[in-house]
């Protein structure tokens, strides 16, 4: 997957073409996700026509990201929501994708399973193809099947898995063969030596394969549970992020009634201000204010000594008027007793008159 090989020949054509965060997994733990870019990546399918297989090609600038051939063997596992992977045994790693939407997610692994399944139909007309012409073959040169065999060393996992019961059957017959070859002379039992010799070291290097390939199952097999293992934690630590986020929207909820008493706190605040305000400006008065009480304080002082001295100049006149009763009530009673005087010595006068008048008359 080196930057500088031609990663997209003029014979490939992209058939799909998606955005996700792209990770790989960590060839030292084979358990943890290594991002492979800060920011989301261009994920996309491409066709070849003239090798008729697909790949998933993913390119960060110049550095080639994912270069993974898609195979029959192949499974993309839906791990979340937003996540999905799939392992590549040729480039010896795990992809993920991280994707923003669920639908995208679909979509891409619709689109995966559409291409495996081409992949596949592809490869069995290729081994139709091979099987017709190696049976043609044998047919006009009545060759041994030693070089079809040895060809499936180099095949997919499947082939070699089922390259073994036919080399034993071949070995089988050869052997018939070989019963009856004396009576035919030497050269044709040279002739099946050489190629017994031949198919027990194809036989060899199939059963190598074989191990190999079974190697690699246990080896899959065991980065499969790794791969379970990391899923379950994943899916642990979605639980407890959506926990979190259950958390976080009763926090929005919380910060939104705060946010509510804060307005509303606020503008109490801004009334108390502008009472506070008011209240300043009328304590400016204040000091006018005290001073005007000052002066009627002092006024008030001198009105109440005002007052004393009247109240004492009352009490002097309330004693006179008093004296002056008590001198009108001595007077009064003279006076009667002078009126009774008098009276008597009016009667006195009137009888006078009355008696000159009298003797006027008489005279």
């Amino acid at each position: 997957m080196a930057a500088s090989l031609p990663l997209l020949p003029s014979r490939e054509q992209p058939i799909f073409t998606s955005r996700a965060h792209v990770f790989q997994i960590d060839p030292a733990t084979k358990k943890n996700w290594v991002p492979a870019g800060k920011q989301a990546l261009t994920v996309s399918y491409f066709y070849d026509g003239t090798r008729n297989s697909y790949r998933i090609i993913s390119v960060d600038g110049a550095k080639v990201i994912i270069n993974s051939t898609v195979t029959p063997n192949m499974t993309f596992t839906k791990t979340s929501q937003k996540f999905g992977q799939w392992a590549d045994s040729r480039a010896n790693t795990v992809f993920g994708l991280g994707f923003t939407s669920e639908q995208q997610l679909t979509k891409f692994a619709e689109k995966f399973q559409e291409v495996k399944e081409a992949a596949k139909l592809a490869r069995d007309r290729s081994q139709e193809k091979t099987e017709t012409s190696s049976n043609h073959s044998h047919e006009s040169s009545h060759e041994t099947p030693s070089s079809p065999q040895a060809s499936s060393v180099n095949g997919t996992d499947d082939e070699k898995a089922t390259c073994p019961p036919a080399i034993e059957t071949l070995l089988k017959n050869d052997s018939d063969h070989s019963k009856v070859a004396p009576a035919q002379g030497p050269t044709p039992v040279k002739k099946w030596e050489q190629e017994l010799q031949s198919l027990g070291e194809n036989n060899a290097r199939l059963s190598t394969a074989l191990q190999e390939s079974t190697n690699n199952v246990e080896h899959w097999k065991k980065q499969l549970l790794d791969c379970k293992e990391e899923g379950e934690k994943l899916r642990e630590k979605i639980l407890e992020l959506e926990a979190q986020c259950t958390d976080v929207n009763q926090e929005k909820e919380r910060n939104t009634r705060l946010s509510r008493m804060v307005k509303q706190l606020e503008a109490e605040i801004n009334k108390k201000e502008q009472e506070l305000q008011r209240l300043r400006e009328e304590a400016q008065v204040i000091p006018q204010l005290m001073e005007q009480c000052e002066a009627f304080r002092e006024r008030l002082q001198a009105a109440e000594n005002t007052n004393a001295d009247l109240e004492k100049k009352a009490q002097l006149l309330q004693t006179d008027v008093e004296e002056s009763r008590q001198q009108q009530g001595k007077l009064r009673a003279q006076l009667s007793a002078f009126l009774q005087i008098l009276d008597g010595k009016i009667d006195e006068l009137h009888g006078f008159r009355q008696g000159l008048a009298k003797l006027g008359l008489d005279n």
